[in-house]
């Protein structure tokens, strides 16, 4: 019996490949308030953010960096331009839709904290799984492991407000990761903290960074930016690669 004729081999100069799909992508991305005068805090910006990366983003006042986090966290719309968070165009949802892809793609840490005074420490991390699709079984073992994470596994009991500052941004920080979200928008979390609470938060993210998460932190400390791997900077609304 002759054998038939040798499987093709794939050529590796013209055989199309898989292209990474960015967690963050913004095209041309315009955001104008109404006046008199019209306002563009951004103007035609043009980002992308891959899988994994730690991008800090800085500028002076005025300069965008609250309509930009706005836009990424899906809180804000542009006025033009897309915005793809995962691959998904963002543009054409609803605000339900908009709320499920941000619940399941997103965790947020503040300069505020942002915590449930009159709840526990388990309780405030526990809470966003309860809106984002997260398994009942699967909430509190979360919730425990990203608590033990962050050191604060002894404090679980405990309220917000028994606890120093560092410790509850850390709780902030274990709430936004325990939903296991594809990136972490966090907007000047060292803004309230001393200077060796700042850099223990700092090599938290570091750490979660290692893991695989993405990173998007928006600081004006000059330090805490140097610390991403890619700087962006904002400058009257257009974006830049900052030295």
């Amino acid at each position: 019996m002759t054998a038939g004729p040798p499987a093709p081999v794939a050529d590796p100069v013209t055989e199309p490949t898989a292209v990474a799909v960015p967690a963050i992508e913004l095209r041309d991305v315009t955001r104008s308030f109404p006046g008199p005068p019209e306002v563009q805090a951004l103007k035609g910006v043009s980002l992308s953010v891959a899988d994994g990366e730690y991008v800090s983003v800085t500028g002076p006042s005025g300069s965008g960096k609250s309509t930009m986090l706005n836009v990424l966290g899906l809180l804000d719309r542009p006025t033009v331009g897309e915005y793809r968070l995962g691959g998904v165009l963002t543009g054409a949802l609803d605000e339900d839709e908009r709320a499920a892809l941000r619940a399941r793609h997103l965790g947020f840490v503040f300069q505020a904290f942002h915590l449930m005074s009159r709840r526990s420490v388990l309780e405030n991390v526990l809470l966003p799984m309860l809106y984002n699709g997260t398994p009942r079984a699967e909430r509190e073992p979360r919730a425990r492991e990203a608590l033990e994470r962050v050191g604060l596994g002894h404090r679980i009991d405990f309220l917000p407000g028994t606890l120093s500052g560092g410790e509850r941004q850390r709780v902030a920080v274990a709430r936004a990761v325990a939903s296991r979200p594809r990136v972490l928008l966090a907007d000047e979390p060292t803004g309230n903290l001393d200077q060796a609470t700042s850099a223990g938060i700092m090599a938290l993210f570091e750490e979660l960074h290692t893991g695989g998460l993405t990173l998007v932190v928006i600081t004006h400390d000059a330090d805490v930016a140097r610390r991403a791997s890619r700087r962006i900077r904002l400058t009257d609304g257009r974006v830049g690669e900052a030295a």
